[in-house]
């Protein structure tokens, strides 16, 4: 029997596995970081044989409520990730798994690895109205990289995307892959529509190393990036330095910020009420948005999310209200659950893959209705 983490977003550590009925592991934190949720590794072991795992020390994980109800991911193959029942005592989560294959892949949440990324990037900069824009270097000397969808002219609007600040967020990654293919669907009514009259600023990626490394929530140095917005630094955060620069230079009429949350298992979104400059017209196009993405999937919904800032008293380091104040714009934090979506719950399954970049796709409807009422 043999468990390891050496490879791309892999991190668990090993207590003791003693056998397949007595495997105990616990979770490191993210370097120069309390953080500590995201677990992604491999078991060898005897197929047909029952192996049983208990992840310890999660009451001090970064977000204890988000075990509660939570059920691990397992795959054979890297592709087909499926749900394995698990068991939270408050501080032990425990797991069994009848082996199909000697080789098996666990996650927190379906991983989206460098390289897949990578692939994405130069797979989308290969269609005609996509283009690749090198930001820079993060602390680990990956590149930042953004895409480019439309034709840039002065009339259109811009709408910028940014997802995965927080590295162990995958779901967030697969959003936005949901996104990029369906504006580069040359045969999408939709996307035609919307690129007609607004350019995509798309940052898929916002934190390669917290990626690699297998952080749930920092970058190489421990720094969280959605905290960083106010006063972004080459030091701690070059990440959201490059990205608040490009828009500088080119402007933002609406944002998004993709991202997952580990305890509500629910799709929600988190505007910018608490911003100085929030007034109606804002207030306006977020109801906008709200409603016809609830009329565009019933994976929505806005009765469940986190409790809104009092006016005045948002916290401008954070991205969607940062953005939203800078460029006096809508500006929402899109959330997805880890576990599952508790008014469509699919046992197999949960949250997956396939209803992130579905979710992804059906936010462009939500998009092309505030492109629509932008003046």
């Amino acid at each position: 029997m043999h468990i390891s983490s050496q490879f791309d977003s892999g991190n668990i550590h090993v207590v003791r596995a003693t056998s397949p009925e007595d495997i105990l592991l616990t979770i490191p934190k993210d370097n120069q970081s309390d953080f500590a949720q995201w677990f992604h590794f491999r078991l060898v072991g005897e197929a047909f044989v029952t192996h049983t795992m208990t992840i310890a020390e999660l009451a001090t994980s970064a977000y204890p409520e988000g075990w509660k109800d939570y059920n691990v991911l397992a795959s054979y193959d890297r592709q087909n990730w499926f749900r394995v029942p698990s068991d939270f005592d408050g501080d032990n989560l425990t797991f069994s798994l009848t082996l199909e294959q000697p080789s098996v892949y666990f996650a927190y949440f379906i991983p989206y690895s460098y390289e897949r990324h990578l692939d994405l990037i130069h797979e989308a900069q290969n269609a005609l109205l996509c283009e690749h824009r090198f930001l820079g270097l993060t602390l680990d000397g990956r590149d930042m990289s953004m895409l480019v969808i439309g034709e840039e002219t002065p009339e259109k609007k811009k709408v910028w995307i940014t997802a995965r600040q927080h590295p162990g967020e995958t779901m967030a990654q697969w959003c936005a892959q949901g996104i990029i293919y369906r504006l580069l669907d040359e045969q999408d009514g939709l996307a035609r529509q919307l690129l007609d009259k607004a350019v995509f600023y798309i940052v898929p990626n916002m934190n390669p190393d917290g990626s690699a490394r297998g952080h749930l929530r920092t970058n190489a140095v421990g720094t969280n990036l959605n905290r960083e917005w106010a006063e972004p630094t080459k030091e701690k955060s070059p990440e959201v330095l490059y990205v608040l620069n490009a828009m500088s230079q080119i402007g933002v009429d609406m944002y998004l910020d993709l991202h997952g949350d580990e305890a509500l298992p629910y799709n929600f979104v988190a505007g910018t009420e608490g911003n100085p400059s929030y007034n109606s017209e804002i207030e306006a196009l977020e109801n906008t948005f709200k409603q016809a993405l609830l009329n565009a999937t019933p994976e929505f919904q806005d009765e469940f999310g986190y409790d809104k800032d009092a006016p005045g008293e948002a916290n401008l380091a954070v991205a969607s209200n940062a953005v939203g104040e800078k460029f006096n714009c809508m500006a929402y934090t899109v959330e997805m659950p880890f576990k599952d979506n508790a008014d469509l719950p699919d046992k197999l399954y949960g949250w997956s893959v396939q209803r992130s970049e579905q979710l992804g796709e059906d936010l462009l409807i939500a998009v092309n209705a505030v492109v629509n009422a932008l003046k």
